[in-house]
C-alpha cells in the first residue's frame, strides 16, 4: 500500500459582507410609496440599508422635481451623496426632467452619477443596483426569506411610523395644468386594480396600522382610465370607482378601529357622494382639495379641471351634510397674469369658504411648464408679498376655527409619548394629517391609569389653542 497524502480540508472562508445601500427619499407621499417599493425589493434580495452615506457601498436618492426649491434640495442632496460616498443612483421625478439642450438635467448637473431613472421605476433602479453593487451569492442564505424589522407582512417595508401608512391608489394624471410638469414625468392616470388596493389595505390594518392615508395625483379620478371597470375582492364584485373604494376602505377600517384619510381630491361633482360616508363616520371628515386658486379667469389660465365659481357653493353644501368636515387646500399666488383684483378674490374666497388648513406657494416658473409662456409675469417681490398676505388671512381663519375646538372632547391618535404620557406627548385629531397640519399637544397625564403609548387612540379634552396646534388633557 503506497503512502498517500490526503489534501488538507479547505479552510472555511469568512462570509462576504452584506452589501449596504444608503437611501434618501425626498418629496411628496407618492414618492415615499415609490421608496417603500424599492426598499422592500432591496430587503427581499438581501441588501442591507445604511443610515449614513459613508457607511454605504452605494446610495440611492429618490428626488422631487416639482418646484425650484424641491429641485435645488434634490440636486444638493445628490451632490452631498457624491461627495461623501461617490456611488449614487438617482430616481424619482427630477430624474425625468430635461436639462438645457434636451439632455437629462441630473446628468448635466452631476455627470458622476451611476444611473438616472424617472419615478415609479423599481425595476430600473434594481437593474442599476445589480450592475454597480452585485449581491454576493451565498448558497446557504439566498433561499432564506429576508424580513425587515419595519416591514408589514404581505406588503413590505414602510417608511412611516408603524401606526400610519400611505396607500397609493393610482399613478400619473390626465390633467395638463399649465403650471405643472408632473404628467410629463409620471405619465397619464393608471389606476391600480381595486382588489389589489383593498388587499394591501387589509394587510396594513392587520399589521397594526391605525391610520391609512389615501394618496395619488388625482384621487377623485380613480377608475376613469378603466371606465370604472368592475373588479373582484373577497369573491364580491366591486367597481373601480372612488365611492366604492372609499366605502370598502371605511368598512375595513371600522373592523380594526382605524382611520381612513383622503388626500388630493379634486372637487368634482361625484365627490359629493363621499360626504355622507364622512357624516356617518365611515371615513374621516377631512378632505385635502388642491384648489390652487378661486378666480375663474386664473383657473382657466391654469387649465384646472374644476370651476372656481362652483367651489364655494360645493364646500358650503359639503358642510351642510357634514358639519364636522375639515378642508385643507393649497394655493398659488402670483400666477402669470394675476391682477390685484383676482388676488383679492382669492383672499375673499379663503375667508368665506373657511378653509381650515391652507398652504400657499409663490408661483415658481418650473422649467417646461406651459405657464412660463403666458403673458403678464408677476415680479418676484410681488409674488412673495402676495404669498405673505395670503398666509396672514389663511392663518387668521385657521386660528379662529381652532378656537372653536376649545372645550370639546376629541379622539386623538398618539404620535409621541414621553414616559407613557407621564411627561406628555403629541398626537393628532381627525383634523390633522401627519407632517402638513397641526398637532395636539397632550399635557402630562393626571392619573397613572391614563398612560398611553405611540399608536394608541386616546380621548382628550381640548383646553387651549396655540398657533396651528391644540392643547389637550387626556380624560
Amino acid at each position: 500500500m503506497s503512502d498517500t497524502i490526503s489534501p488538507a480540508a479547505p479552510a472555511a472562508s469568512a462570509p462576504a459582507p452584506t452589501p449596504k445601500v444608503g437611501f434618501v427619499s425626498l418629496g411628496c407621499p407618492k414618492a415615499l410609496t415609490d421608496s417603500e417599493l424599492i426598499l422592500t425589493q432591496l430587503s427581499a434580495e438581501g441588501y442591507a440599508t445604511s443610515k449614513t452615506f459613508q457607511g454605504a457601498d452605494l446610495v440611492i436618492v429618490n428626488t422631487c422635481g416639482f418646484i425650484d426649491d424641491a429641485v435645488k434640495e434634490s440636486l444638493d442632496t445628490i451632490g452631498e451623496a457624491l461627495a461623501e460616498n461617490g456611488k449614487v443612483i438617482v430616481t424619482g421625478c427630477l430624474g425625468a426632467r430635461e436639462g438645457e439642450g434636451g439632455g437629462n438635467l441630473v446628468q448635466q448637473m452631476h455627470p458622476a452619477v451611476l444611473a438616472v431613472t424617472g419615478p415609479h421605476a423599481t425595476h430600473e433602479v434594481m437593474e442599476a443596483v445589480h450592475k454597480h453593487l452585485p449581491k454576493p451569492h451565498d448558497p446557504f442564505l439566498d433561499l432564506v426569506p429576508q424580513r425587515a424589522a419595519n416591514a408589514v407582512e404581505g406588503v413590505g417595508i414602510k417608511l412611516t411610523p408603524r401606526h400610519y401608512a400611505y396607500l397609493k391608489i393610482s399613478e400619473g394624471c390626465n390633467h395638463r395644468c399649465t403650471f405643472c410638469i408632473i404628467p410629463s414625468m409620471r405619465g397619464d392616470l393608471v389606476s391600480r386594480p381595486i382588489g389589489e388596493v383593498l388587499t394591501e389595505a387589509r394587510k396594513l390594518f392587520e399589521g397594526g396600522v391605525k391610520e391609512l392615508l389615501v394618496v395619488s395625483q388625482d384621487t377623485s379620478a380613480y377608475g376613469v382610465d378603466v371606465q370604472y371597470r368592475t373588479g373582484f375582492w373577497d369573491g364580491k364584485p366591486v367597481k373601480t370607482k372612488l365611492y366604492d373604494l372609499v366605502r370598502a376602505l371605511g368598512e375595513l377600517a371600522r373592523q380594526h378601529g382605524a382611520w381612513v384619510r383622503l388626500h388630493y381630491v379634486y372637487p368634482y361633482p361625484h365627490v359629493d357622494d363621499i360626504i355622507p360616508l364622512m357624516a356617518e363616520g365611515l371615513v374621516l371628515p377631512y378632505l385635502d382639495v388642491p384648489l390652487q386658486h378661486s378666480h375663474p379667469d386664473v383657473l382657466k389660465r391654469m387649465k384646472r379641471p374644476a370651476s372656481g365659481e362652483k367651489n364655494l357653493e360645493r364646500i358650503q353644501r359639503w358642510r351642510e351634510v357634514c358639519p364636522e368636515l375639515v378642508v385643507r387646500s393649497t394655493f398659488i399666488a402670483g400666477f402669470p397674469g394675476e391682477t390685484e383684483e383676482e388676488f383679492q378674490h382669492l383672499l375673499d374666497f379663503v375667508a368665506e369658504a373657511q378653509i381650515d388648513r391652507a398652504g400657499c406657494f409663490a408661483y415658481s416658473p418650473v422649467q417646461g411648464a406651459v405657464a412660463n409662456e403666458l403673458p403678464g409675469a408677476v415680479p418676484d417681490e410681488v409674488r412673495e408679498a402676495r404669498r405673505a398676505r395670503f398666509m396672514a388671512v389663511a392663518e387668521a381663519v385657521s386660528v379662529q376655527r381652532l378656537q372653536r375646538r376649545v372645550g370639546a372632547t376629541m379622539q386623538v391618535l398618539v404620535d409621541q409619548a414621553q414616559s407613557l404620557g407621564k411627561k406628555g406627548g403629541l398626537g393628532r385629531s381627525y383634523a390633522d394629517a401627519p407632517e402638513i397640519d397641526g398637532v395636539v399637544r397632550l399635557l402630562p397625564v393626571d392619573k397613572p391609569s391614563k398612560t398611553y403609548k405611540v399608536g394608541d387612540f386616546v380621548t382628550a379634552r381640548i383646553v387651549g389653542a396655540e398657533g396651528h396646534d391644540l392643547i389637550a388633557q387626556v380624560v
